[in-house]
């Protein structure tokens, strides 16, 4: 009569036997759990937060951050950090602000008024350009791209002060006369009711989406994010990548720096200070993980969109803006801490063989040596 072998029962993995964990459920989806906890709370508190008109309101404000934090996204996905994009967004706003008050050239005697799409092209040039500086500091130069990207913010809010003297570009909707309006567009325009600067945003994180998980540039960015050492052995051109991200976020930075001076109808060279720690906080609070290879386009806008209606929430219900700031930094210090527990758990995972039972490292390793010695035996 043969022994029966010991019988196993099956470990239960959460709170019920088919594998369902709430608090792993509740962990990964902490951004969308907590916007839906926003929205019930200051529903709650005030009667005008619940409504259309207030949602898009807020979105169009929310659209500001989530351009800058999809950019962000990318080069935080690369193991990088960018702080220079505040900079680059009020810099952004300032070149569009000077050429949209006529550029002057001395030598012709003549004053050139170019139209809107050339002023939003170069914008985006010029923040490009910004991105490439950071690039290749980083990449080619082996610069931190902590010390780089604060570096380059410095210099690019002070070409900002200098182009301005420390004034303010006011009255930039142009003029008929001259061809160069339609500025306000972008700041004030709807379409089907959704303001322009939140179509922008849909737009872009659907291309960034499409190109993170549909492209080969996508599969090198998470590949160089996780193991930037592997990923080169493996002919991942992990430079390129570096430069293309830091360019990107550059871009994604102009187009923000656009949308704010065509919503507030004027530029300052002070706009965008301390946006960039905005931006980190959207894509952190999405479920990013700093040390690069792990995050999304969904976390970061729901990271975003986090942030910007717990701000303006606030604002609705009348609490002082200081509060606003340690709320907000309360909800960052959260996040990170959710992160660290989130891969913690994920890191200390034991395998799980095809029989569906967890084993140990230890169990691993003696059944791979179990195996060569069957194979050597069989040899």
């Amino acid at each position: 009569m043969a022994n029966a072998g010991p019988t196993i029962k099956p470990s239960r993995q959460g709170m019920f036997s088919d594998g369902f964990n709430l608090g792993k459920l509740l962990l990964e989806g902490r951004a969308f759990f907590a916007l839906i906890a926003i929205i019930v709370v200051f529903s709650f508190l005030s009667p005008y937060y619940f409504s259309v008109s207030n949602f898009l309101t807020m979105a169009q404000h929310v659209a500001i951050f989530g351009i800058l934090a999809v950019g962000m996204l990318l080069v935080i996905l690369n193991g990088g950090i960018d702080l220079s994009v505040g900079s680059t967004l009020g810099l952004a706003g300032i070149v569009a602000g000077f050429m949209m008050q006529g550029v002057t050239l001395h030598w012709f005697g003549v004053i050139l008024y170019p139209p809107v799409w050339v002023v939003a092209i170069l914008a985006c040039v010029l923040g490009a350009l910004v991105g490439l500086v950071n690039g290749v500091l980083i990449a080619r130069f082996k610069v931190p791209a902590f010390v780089a990207t604060l570096g380059v913010m410095y210099v690019v809010r002070g070409f900002a002060l200098l182009i301005t003297n420390g004034l303010t570009y006011n009255n930039l909707g142009g003029k008929p006369e001259l061809g160069n309006t339609g500025f306000d567009w972008l700041g004030f325009n709807r379409l089907f009711s959704v303001p322009i600067g939140v179509v922008v945003l849909v737009v872009i994180s659907i291309l960034v989406s499409l190109m993170l998980n549909r492209s080969a540039f996508g599969r090198w960015l998470y590949a160089s994010g996780g193991n930037e050492r592997a990923a080169e052995l493996s002919g991942v051109p992990v430079k390129t990548v570096q430069i293309t991200v830091y360019m990107l976020s550059g871009i994604c930075a102009a187009i923000a720096g656009l949308i704010l001076s065509s919503q507030l109808t004027s530029a300052g060279p002070t706009a965008g200070t301390s946006y960039e720690l905005t931006a980190i906080a959207a894509v952190v609070i999405g479920g990013a993980a700093l040390t690069g290879g792990r995050g999304n386009i969904r976390g970061t806008l729901l990271g975003a969109f986090v942030i910007g209606f717990l701000s303006d929430g606030l604002v609705i219900i009348g609490i002082s803006s200081y509060w606003q700031t340690v709320f907000t930094g309360a909800v960052i210090v959260l996040a990170v801490l959710l992160n660290a527990v989130q891969y913690r758990r994920r890191a200390k995972a034991p395998a799980t063989p095809s029989n569906g039972q967890p084993t140990s490292p230890q169990q691993g390793g003696k059944a791979r040596q179990a195996d060569a010695a069957r194979e050597k035996a069989a040899g």
